[in-house]
């Protein structure tokens, strides 16, 4: 299930007795003032939800699958990274399968 911007505005409202417009105003105005951080170069932290960062992709050389003998640029971009916080790496771990992190401490490399 994909949670939806729609989603959150109607859960919401119905947890908080807003109506949906208040709702939908103030999300929406949440994740503008995010992204137009973001697009300044700022970091942005919500704490125990996560870290949003901007960071530059070095350039590289890629391949097209179609026509693998031709090298084609990829130039440096800025790109957003995302760190979940303590509290959501928590939630999420539960959904790791039984097993699963037995198996990825026996294939990780030594640091």
């Amino acid at each position: 299930m994909t949670l939806t911007k729609r989603d959150l505005v109607v859960r919401l409202s119905a947890a908080t007795g807003l109506n949906q417009t208040q709702i939908f105003e103030v999300v929406q105005k949440t994740l503008d003032h995010i992204s137009e951080a973001l697009a300044e170069g700022h970091k942005v932290e919500l704490r125990n939800f996560g870290v949003f960062d901007v960071r530059i992709a070095k350039s590289r050389t890629g391949r097209n699958p179609h026509q693998p003998e031709i090298d084609v640029p990829i130039p440096a971009r800025a790109t957003v990274k995302f760190k979940a916080g303590k509290d959501m790496r928590a939630g999420v771990s539960r959904l790791t399968p039984k097993g699963t992190t037995k198996a990825l401490r026996a294939t990780a490399v030594p640091s």
